[in-house]
């Protein structure tokens, strides 16, 4: 078991919407000495900038979640960037915290990497049984070939190194982009200025048939730290709640939060994506002791209020 309070933790995409929920539960903990790289100073593409990064900052933990994503759609426009920025950036990463002797690295994968038809739950050991939901495919494929490196530099090297399938994660400081945020914020968002502008409807993709299963960012940030000290295990291991709930019925409950009575309708010209997601959460249990704490309906509550309070902080500090 590692004990992170003094250590030298690095902790890339630390400023993004999972990383801001870690920092602060690492700094909880009493974590003084993380540091976290910002792409204006350290593209982690250049491996000239990884390598900078850890000359001058020398971790001894490495926790890498910086990615380039996004929903179905972003995914559609972008598969190139996507498989190309994420793969690249991992690759270079574990190679250099391999050459620089890394107590421990741990590596974020996604659940996009299982294959289109997995049988539900998902099992880790299935994760190798057939291609990805072709949307999101080439992101999943490129975080997948993560946990390669992982199990190959473990084997060769005795490095010590993890790797995480988190769910879809949600909760305050999410992206409400609509261009590139996922299920979660992009249904709040139009949910939210479907009731401020009188409107009685809105249109969202696919049927609504679809299952997910959603983990809140604060429960993930625990997990992630939780497997930092305990877990050194070359397997994979799902982060999740294991509780699967339908678009639709998703749609539901967060128009009853927001206070959106209108109708929902849905455009079955767009794809719904993979058919249904839901992890088997055991292994992380087992093996290091996590299990997710907050229900669906609190933390969709939490992320409304969040969202609305920021937005409206956002139009009184643009007001004239």
């Amino acid at each position: 078991m590692i004990q992170l309070h003094d250590k030298r933790i690095v902790v890339t995409g630390g400023a993004g919407f999972l990383g801001s929920h870690l920092i602060e539960q690492l700094q909880r903990k009493g974590c003084r000495n993380v540091f976290v790289p910002l792409h204006a100073e350290y593209d982690l593409s250049r491996i000239d900038a990884i390598e900078r990064l850890f000359a001058e900052h020398r971790p001894e933990v490495l926790i890498h979640l910086a990615a380039v994503v996004g929903g179905i759609g972003a995914n559609l426009v972008n598969p190139g960037r996507f498989f190309y920025d994420n793969a690249i950036m991992g690759i270079q990463l574990i190679e250099a915290a391999r050459r620089h002797g890394v107590e421990k690295t741990v590596v974020l994968g996604t659940i996009c990497a299982y294959p289109k038809f997995t049988p539900v739950p998902f099992r880790e050991e299935d994760l190798w049984n057939g291609y990805p939901e072709e949307t999101n495919a080439p992101y999943g494929i490129a975080k997948k070939a993560l946990l390669v490196q992982c199990q190959s530099y473990r084997e060769q090297y005795g490095m010590a190194a993890i790797f995480l399938l988190p769910v879809n994660l949600y909760g305050p400081g999410d992206n409400f982009d609509l261009d590139s945020s996922h299920v979660i914020p992009a249904l709040i968002r139009k949910c939210v200025e479907a009731v401020d502008e009188g409107r009685d409807e809105i249109v969202l993709w696919g049927d609504g048939s679809p299952t997910r299963e959603f983990l809140y960012v604060e429960d993930a940030a625990e997990g992630i730290i939780l497997a930092t000290e305990r877990y050194d295990k070359p397997d994979p291991v799902n982060l999740g709640s294991g509780m699967e709930i339908s678009i639709a019925e998703l749609a539901a409950e967060i128009a009853t939060i927001t206070g959106f009575t209108g109708r929902i309708t849905w455009d079955a010209t767009k794809p719904n994506g993979q058919p249904r997601r839901c992890l088997d959460v055991s292994r992380a249990e087992r093996e290091f002791g996590f299990r997710a704490i907050t229900p669906v309906d609190v933390g969709l509550q939490k992320t409304t209020e969040w969202y609305q309070s920021h937005r409206l902080q956002s139009c009184q500090s643009s007001a004239p």
